[in-house]
């Protein structure tokens, strides 16, 4: 112990609680099993009740204890105290600087899982820092601070890197980190270049001084890449490297699903130092990408030496630690020290390691059988111990049974034991190992002349570690203990470490017992089941939610699992249960059960569904410990199922407490294939009742939420009921993408129209998707969004196609390609007949319904995909992969003279003019004209025409209607006889009203071209837009400027959200043409804290002869709408653009833009001596009110000393024209030499 810090053995508590804190969120030591002054938790089981440490599954993960030697009265709150302790290190420390051994800790001391100095930074830097800020666990590495001390040792270019998910790459990896669920977290991952050879990246630990039996490594990774097949699926490897060996930990499966998946694996005791590897293999033909994330250690410090009050079931281990009594002697080393495990005590005890032969037990020959073998020779299959439990050792023995092709009727591997004599105090204690497959079992009997009685069994897939199994037998006559083994397809059963404890006597001589013959155990395989009434079906039959026995046998035991399941369980990790295999199930179907917990918050019941196939785990369903007592009925929807399942519960719960958890009554509804809810057929819903015919889609942890609303607006069927929302930015959300989808609807002969309302807001939102899927063919996109929309209502429709004979689906996706704001839906309407004209078509998911004419068509395509030249980005995405409409006007594509025409829909009127807008693309030479024609009553006129544009940006075009009837707007391209060129279209926008002139906007009907940058890589969120409704989520004035109301809208950005993510947000107008002498006049609104006032707000001019500021006001409260007017001059094309930017954060507030005017000729010299209108917003209308009745006071309290102050100002016989001066524009920081800004005129200088 280093001399920094005091020995609470002689000062009989904690030095202070600033160097000593408990971190636990009740205060309370969590132990089962081992008590010590470090608080260590040491294991679970499961039986009838739940008790254990620690919760995979919690939104707000627990804390174990892990600070030594503190008094109650220094404990904390968990995460109050690991707040406290990182806030109170990085107030001393340069930001992202890690501490090391700050009190100088000797080299022992360093990384054992143990805090010996007073912050702990003697366990930084170990593979793990000694906490977490963001997930609230000791002993971990997410990554967000460094590498924690892991090293890339990889010997080619494939290798190790920490980084950050990237937007702009969506559907090439992750789109978020595990820790923090967005782009801005960070992880490790392995990247390669192209590779013709086989290549593995390795990734290795600091060396950790030594683990306890119970140490538990947690980690989540992702796989994915292209052409990954699930023949030579990428694996990855955990191991452990100590003494002179290598020793697996973990492998992944060989065919799992791409996305997140969790790790857990189990070291045991390692008494010396050691270090951890992983490593992933790429194979010539793959780009396979792994990302690692969130390792946590739990339980891993061995017990310091302590002297403790032991109970009377409880024993002292050599240090002075308790422990239970029936852990000695049981070939796990859980006092830290060996004294539990003490060869003289321990004398009495039989134990058989298998290291030399099988002992006195008697493997009963035949096929399959167990076979005594190492891991060294059975290589490393998926299913297979990488190590024995007596040694820890590849090169360890233990016993066997492997799945085989060519295994006898039973399927049935039998070990068997001497005869012992009866007895009440006979106990066995074993390791079993059960991986590989969830139809696997390994069972205990005793046998007495010739009955067989079943103790205990354990089934299914336990994962890669060795399991300790705790037997009683109680038997009034002489008895034979039976094992016997089950290795399901592709499984593997293992035991070690038989140990026999001293009441087990054997009987000299006299062999009573008689084991049973293969014949008389049952006709049925390994891969079969029995039914009660007789006969077998196959296991793959049982539990599938439809009675295939006669008496309905196969589908009554499948939920008993969780109240029948006993026995010691994990070492470590919260009480576990899993059902046998389950399905394939129906959209309906869900799990009813009972539950009941008494216990503190950090407790727990939680059901999590299991995919076998892909190793994938969701959770479900989860209860946290109410602090008391709780107990009701809930139904788990399970959902369809296409592969076969298993139910898992887990629990938690502190025993030391006296709490307990217990579930009953757990039946399967709904579950058949067939299964078809009533309303199963109703797609048209509000959702004020429920879901009608749609529901949750549960292969996501990204989901959708039928609710009010939280603070992001209302619905909009009254203003006051239910919609569904989706929200990316939810705390534990990680699936990459949430769906809400219909019952398989009959086959119909005739188009439909859908026809909704959506809401995508926010900063930086991602993708709203309409599929449809038709039966045994792949989905098609039918409607698409992506980016903020604003905070308001729109509505879309999309046609349905007849589906001939096909059955199908329809689904709403939302894609997690952006972390900030929600997306939402209400009003689904389905009619018959196709949908009309779309009013607004990004030809994301197709032409919309614009039909190509000539015979030189128009094409939709991307740039990454196209066949035929055009822009390289799309103007609604910015991307290559962003559709637009083409044609080619080269003149072997488009001869001089030859026209192409695009054709739309009939638009219907909906008021007495409207707005035709739409944005186009000229390559650069002679690419031919655009002509733009309406046609109304067989009447088709010419409304635009353009030949020529400036560069290869997109331009926006516009035309007022005024339509007395349906009306079709048709696009002409016509060829120039060049070499080549195209021309092309995207984003058509119809709206009500007359089109504002270019640049201009009062924001009322939609944002008039105006747009935020949709680049991902320019790290940089959007402006929204809204009314000046107050919408907690999404602040605001709570009027606009255009009509002093609430109704009224604007522009508007949070700037809290400036980061490390992105410093900027710009709100940019369409290309302009070159401007001797125009104006632009606007209102800003700013609501920044004087002291959080380091952003700024920018005007700035974007030409081809680079970008400059023209404009710019430092944050700070306005106080109401503010009026700006800035001369623009430029010779070229250019763009205006609105940015609010920062160099430092945090900074806190809102920025809105309302009544942009943009005027050519003339400038601003005339508009300056025009007095402007100041409109104040209703917070500042108060302020002022309450202004006016202090100063009233004062006045009368000060009257007579005021009057004389007046006539000495000379204020009592007149008021200076300052005092009625409108305000003008802010004259602050202008910045272009070439601007000239008069002053404001004031009343005394006017002519």
């Amino acid at each position: 112990m280093s001399a920094a810090v005091p020995d609470s053995r002689t000062t009989g508590g904690c030095p202070s609680p600033a160097n000593c804190l408990a971190i636990n969120p009740t205060g309370k030591l969590i132990t089962m099993g081992l008590k010590s002054n470090a608080g260590q938790v040491l294991g679970s089981r499961f039986q009838l009740w739940a008790h254990g440490v620690a919760s995979p599954t919690s939104p707000v993960p627990l804390l174990a204890l892990f600070y030594r030697r503190c008094s109650p009265e220094a404990k904390m709150s968990g995460q109050a105290a690991l707040a406290l302790l990182l806030l109170l290190a990085r107030t001393v420390l340069p930001s992202g600087s890690i501490v090391i051994n700050s009190c100088s800790s000797t080299a022992e001391q360093l990384c054992n899982f143990v805090c010996d100095c007073s912050n702990c930074s003697d366990e930084n830097q170990c593979g793990y820092l000694w906490g977490s800020a963001v997930l609230g666990t000791p002993f971990t590495c997410d990554f967000e601070e460094g590498d924690c001390g892991w090293q890339d040792e990889s010997t080619s270019a494939y290798r190790w890197v920490r980084s950050r998910a990237s937007l702009a790459t969506w559907g090439t990896g992750p789109h978020s980190d595990h820790t923090v669920g967005t782009n801005l977290g960070w992880f490790m991952v392995t990247v390669s270049p192209p590779t013709k050879t086989t290549a593995t990246a390795w990734l290795r630990s600091p060396v950790m001084r030594e683990a306890a039996a119970t140490c538990e490594i947690r980690a989540w990774y992702h796989l994915s890449g292209s052409r990954l097949n699930q023949t030579e699926w990428p694996v990855l490897r955990l191991a452990m490297a100590y003494r002179d060996e290598v020793v697996g930990l973990w492998q992944s499966p060989k065919r799992e699903g791409e996305g997140w998946h969790q790790l857990v694996a189990y070291p045991g005791r390692i008494a010396e130092q050691f270090q951890l590897i992983f490593t992933l293999t790429q194979l010539p033909t793959h780009e396979a990408e792994l990302v690692l994330d969130d390792i946590v250690f739990r339980n891993c410090g061995v017990q310091e030496p302590g002297q403790q009050l032991c109970g009377a079931e409880e024993s002292r281990c050599g240090r002075g630690s308790c422990l239970a009594q029936h852990r000695f002697c049981d070939g796990t080393d859980d006092c830290g020290d060996g004294s539990d495990e003490d060869p003289t005590s321990c004398k009495s005890f039989t134990l058989c390691s298998f290291e030399q032969d099988l002992c006195s037990w008697v493997a009963e020959v035949g096929q399959p059988a167990w076979e005594r073998n190492t891991s060294l020779n059975l290589g490393t299959g998926y299913s297979i111990p990488m190590r024995d439990h007596s040694n820890n050792s590849r090169a360890g023995f233990f016993l066997h049974v492997g799945s085989s092709s060519a295994t006898a009727a039973s399927g049935t591997a039998r070990l068997s034991s001497p005869t012992f004599q009866a007895t009440n105090s006979c106990s066995l204690m074993l390791y079993c190992h059960l991986h590989g497959s969830a139809t696997s079992s390994l069972s205990i009997s005793y046998m007495t002349k010739s009955t067989k009685q079943l103790v205990r069994e354990r089934t299914g897939d336990l994962g890669s570690f060795w399991v300790r199994e705790r037997v009683d037998f109680n038997v009034t006559e002489s008895f034979k203990v039976l094992i016997e083994g089950v290795a399901g397809s592709a499984g593997t059963v293992a035991i070690d470490d038989l140990i026999l404890s001293p009441g087990c006597k054997q009987e000299q001589e006299k062999p009573l017992t008689t084991m049973p013959s293969r014949v008389g155990a049952g006709p049925c395989t390994a891969e079969e089941v029995a039914c009660d009434s007789g006969g077998c079906i196959g296991a793959e039959l049982a539990c599938d939610f439809s009675e295939t026995c006669a008496d309905g046998s196969d589908e009554k035991r499948c939920g008993a699992f969780l109240a029948l399941q006993a026995g010691e369980g994990q070492m470590v990790a919260a009480a576990k249960a899993r059902t046998p295999l389950l399905g394939p199930s129906g959209p309906a179907c869900a799990m009813e059960m009972s539950y009941h917990i008494h216990s503190g918050p950090q407790g727990f019941l939680a059901v999590s569904i299991a995919d076998h196939t892909t190793g994938t785990t969701h959770l479900a369903w989860h209860m946290q410990g109410p602090s008391g007592t709780a107990q009701g009925h809930v139904r788990v929807l399970m959902g369809e199922r296409t592969r076969a399942f298993q139910v898992e519960l887990l629990g938690l719960v502190d025993l030391q407490d006296s709490a307990s958890a217990a579930i009953d009554n757990v039946t399967f509804v709904q579950c058949h294939l067939n299964m078809v809810p009533p309303g199963a057929t109703e797609l048209s819903c509000n959702f004020e009742r429920g879901m009608c015919g749609w529901y949750q889609d549960q292969s996501s942890d990204f989901k959708w939420v039928r609710g009010m609303g939280q603070g992001q607006g209302s619905d909009h069927t009254t203003g006051s009921g239910y919609f569904l929302a989706a929200d990316p930015s939810v705390p534990w959300s990680r699936g990459q993408q949430a769906q809400i989808i219909t019952y398989s609807q009959e086959p119909t002969t005739t188009p439909r129209c859908l026809s909704f309302w959506y809401r995508l807001a926010g900063p930086q939102i991602g993708t709203l998707n309409l599929k449809m899927q038709l039966e045994g063919v792949e989905e098609t996109v039918l409607w698409t969004r992506r980016g903020t929309q604003g905070s308001v209502w729109h509505r879309g429709w999309a046609t349905l196609p007849a589906t001939g004979r096909r059955r199908y689906r329809v689904a709403f996706e939302a894609l997690r390609n952006g972390f900030l704001g929600d997306m939402a839906l209400d009003d689904l309407v389905l009619t018959a007949g196709p949908c009309g004209a779309e009013l607004s078509c990004s030809f994301e998911a197709g032409s919309c319904g614009l039909a190509a004419s000539g015979q030189h068509s128009w094409l939709w395509q991307s740039n990454g995909t196209g066949t035929t030249a055009g822009p390289a980005a799309d103007h609604t995405t910015g991307t290559t992969a962003g559709h637009y409409m083409v044609v080619s006007t080269g003149r072997g594509s488009l001869p001089a003279g030859h026209v192409a025409a695009l054709t739309s829909q009939p638009y219907r009127p909906s008021a007495p003019t409207q707005c035709l807008a739409f944005w186009y693309q000229l390559s650069a030479g002679t690419p031919g004209s655009l002509g733009i024609f309406m046609e109304q009553s067989g009447v088709r006129r010419k409304v635009m025409g353009v030949s020529t544009m400036e560069g290869d940006m997109w331009h926006r075009g516009h035309v007022t209607v005024r339509p007395d009837g349906d009306w079709q707007v048709i696009f002409e391209a016509v060829g120039a006889g060049s070499n080549q060129g195209y021309i092309a279209l995207d984003d058509l926008h119809v709206s009500d009203g007359p089109c504002p002139e270019p640049a201009s906007c009062d924001f009322e009907q939609d944002m008039c071209g105006w747009s935020s940058p949709s680049d991902p890589h320019l790290q940089g969120f959007a402006w929204g837009w809204k009314s000046g409704v107050p919408l907690a989520k999404y602040p605001g004035p709570e009027q606009d400027h255009t009509l002093g109301t609430k109704n009224g809208h604007y522009m508007h950005f949070d700037t809290s959200v400036l980061g490390p993510g992105g410093t900027t947000a710009r709100l940019e107008s369409q290309h302009l043409p070159a401007a001797a002498d125009s104006c632009l006049q606007f209102w800003y609104h700013m609501d920044i804290p004087e002291h959080l006032s380091c952003g700024e707000l920018r005007v700035m001019l974007h030409g081809m002869a680079g970008q400059r500021t023209l404009w710019s006001v430092a944050g700070h409260r306005s106080w109401g709408w503010q009026s700006g007017m800035v001369p623009v001059r430029n010779p070229s094309e250019f763009q205006i653009i609105f940015e609010i930017t920062t160099q430092k954060w945090p900074i806190e507030g809102t920025v809105a833009l309302d009544d942009i005017v943009y005027s050519t000729g003339g400038g601003c010299h005339s508009s300056l001596e025009v007095p402007v209108e100041e409109k104040p917003s209703s917070s500042f209308v108060a302020e002022v009110v309450l202004s006016l009745l202090l100063a009233i006071i004062i006045l009368a309290l000060v009257a007579a000393g005021g009057r004389y102050w007046l006539k000495r100002q000379g204020l009592a016989s007149r008021t200076p024209a300052e005092s009625n001066t409108p305000q003008g524009f802010d004259n602050i920081t202008f910045r272009d030499d070439k601007v000239i800004i008069s002053p404001v005129p004031k009343e005394e200088d006017e002519d």
